[in-house]
């Protein structure tokens, strides 16, 4: 059968620039398609790149859709390379929402029974932002290391802990950019502090090993990202020896048939993570979280703060372009 394509650009601000070790990131652009098939059922997708973390750039992936010209099938879903593994996502979850007729409006799905962890900017300005995210209802924050001085960070780090209620839990997120020493450092402190869930790649992606090793050795948990940032990756580390936490951002991961398959193979401790896409991919990534997560961890999916604009208007004004 043969699905229409049509698909729009967006691009969303940020309140703020969001800082991290792979640098300062501005606007959230990406791409909305709609698959619509010949009795006029429709599914929306969305096509979130993130670059810098592995997927195809946001140009690659607006040329693969321009070459379909208006038209696509299944199997040409199939055959999307692992090379465009936001593609890959975005098509397949059009697909399933035409399948299973699901409804997606520009409202933003309730959370429900999921919890969710919320990002808290960098620097000496989480000192003064913590509290309007905890007034969200959030439980779980998560804060970037590895974008300043160690030594600034970890003084920034003992003044938070001190201010924050007992029932957060806080999730360090170092996007691959400590060195061996620096991470031994901020997991002394994280187990001495007694509120770290878990921080998040320490080391860069080709140090594996020292990862795996350190996870072994303090009582803070470690959780691989960058390190998995696509589902080839998932598996190697899997068959490398890793049995902890991991870190999925679905939206740039590949097929969602392909992750479905690898986290009930090998029972994979698994965290949902946001690349700040619209509500059109959480709602799909909401979809999974209840399907495959098992226990009640907060999702990574915290970040509707970050962005100027309202989401419901913001998709409202970009549907009418359709």
């Amino acid at each position: 059968m043969n699905y229409f394509v049509d698909f729009r650009l967006y691009s969303r601000p940020f309140i703020q620039p969001l800082q991290t070790y792979h640098g300062v990131w501005k606007t959230r652009e990406g791409i909305i398609i709609r698959l619509t098939d010949t009795t006029g059922k429709i599914g929306w997708g969305e096509i979130a790149p993130l670059p810098w973390f592995g997927s195809e750039s946001l140009s690659e992936a607006w040329l693969f859709c321009q070459g379909l010209k208006g038209l696509i099938t299944v199997e040409q879903v199939k055959l999307i390379p692992d090379s465009l593994p936001s593609c890959q996502f975005g098509f397949e979850s059009a697909l399933e929402g035409i399948k299973l007729g699901h409804k997606q409006t520009q409202k933003t799905i309730k959370k429900g029974g999921v919890y969710y962890s919320y990002l808290l900017p960098t620097g000496e300005k989480v000192l003064q932002e913590w509290g309007k995210v905890l007034e969200k209802g959030g439980t779980t924050f998560k804060w970037k290391i590895g974008v300043k001085n160690i030594i600034e960070e970890m003084r920034i780090f003992e003044k938070l802990i001190e201010v924050l209620p007992q029932r957060i839990k806080l999730r360090l997120d170092a996007n691959g950019g400590l060195n061996l020493e620096e991470a031994k450092l901020w997991l002394k402190l994280a187990d001495e502090s007694g509120i770290v869930e878990f921080v998040e790649q320490p080391l860069s992606p080709l140090k594996f090993d020292f990862m795996l090793k350190l996870s072994q050795e303090y009582t803070t948990p470690l959780a691989l990202d960058e390190s998995v940032s696509n589902l080839i990756q998932l598996e190697q580390c899997y068959q490398q020896g890793w049995r902890g936490i991991v870190i999925i951002k679905a939206a740039i991961a590949g097929f969602p048939t392909r992750l479905r398959q690898l986290v009930q193979n090998y029972s994979l401790d698994i965290v949902f993570s946001s690349v700040f896409e619209t509500s059109i991919a959480r709602n799909y990534i909401l979809g999974l979280t209840e399907e495959l997560v098992k226990g009640d961890r907060a999702m990574g999916l915290g970040v509707d703060h970050w962005f100027k604009d309202d989401e419901a208007d913001f998709l409202s004004n970009l549907w009418k372009n359709f």
